[in-house]
């Protein structure tokens, strides 16, 4: 992969991203709507209680989203303290989705359902990501997802003129990977949800481990940026899952 074979591609406008980022919402959405009325016994068959989780989650996102920009880089979110814009700006998928996890949990709980819904929600989230990370490759310094320089020889230059870690397409591959091996194995597994459990806990770790392959800022012991310390939060709530998501994988 080479700049000279893509030409501009990978330098398209700001504007691009947000069409997609619509585009991954609206996809996502409608995929679980259509994935819900194909199983009337979810747990969130009932309307009332089905729009209540959905906005806790909508909630939960949103929220997630802005502390994950201000654990990520606090010098530059609180830079004009007490200035409120300037949090505003800024987001992140991973808070977005320990964020949506914990609207979820609470949306629940409001509503009185014990039974996992994770195994509806996760094809949805996952084909929403893919979407969105096709926005992120074709305008990623905008919205600062291309990795650090690199003289690999698929190093694709942004638009910077310096040869970077194409970060969005890695994420494109381990999501339609991870995508295709849940599908596959979606009615083996034995506890309601763990499909779910192991999509979100795969994906911290791919993050956890990507990260290092971006520029940011490490202002956490100099070792690890506030998105990596969400990922390893977010490992720590699946960690007495582990053994039983690993041998699900495996058989």
């Amino acid at each position: 992969m080479n700049p000279g074979l893509f030409g501009n591609l990978f330098q398209q406008p700001a504007w691009v991203h947000w069409v997609f980022e619509l585009l991954a919402y609206t996809i996502g959405f409608r995929l679980y709507l259509a994935l819900r009325r194909r199983q009337p016994d979810y747990a969130l068959a009932d309307r009332d209680s089905n729009l209540v989780v959905i906005v806790c989650a909508a909630l939960g996102a949103a929220l997630g989203s802005k502390i994950a920009y201000w654990l990520y880089d606090p010098a530059t979110a609180f830079a004009d303290f007490p200035d409120w814009r300037a949090l505003l700006g800024g987001k992140s998928i991973v808070g977005a989705l320990l964020g949506g996890l914990i609207g979820v949990e609470s949306g629940k709980r409001a509503v009185g359902i014990t039974r996992s819904t994770g195994d509806l929600m996760w094809p949805a989230l996952l084909a929403a990501m893919l979407i969105g990370r096709v926005g992120c490759l074709l305008t990623a310094l905008h919205d600062g997802t291309a990795g650090s320089p690199t003289t690999l020889p698929w190093g694709v230059d942004f638009g910077d003129g310096v040869p970077r870690h194409p970060s969005p397409l890695y994420e494109i591959v381990f999501l339609a990977v991870l995508g295709a091996v849940l599908w596959r194995k979606r009615g083996d597994f034995v506890r309601e949800g763990d499909a779910f459990r192991i999509f979100l806990a795969s994906y911290l770790v791919f993050r956890l481990v990507l990260d290092f392959l971006k520029p940011m800022p490490l202002p956490y012991f100099g070792l690890f940026s506030g998105l990596q310390l969400l990922c390893l939060a977010g490992l720590l709530y699946y960690a007495r899952d582990m053994p039983r998501l690993g041998r699900a994988l495996r058989t």
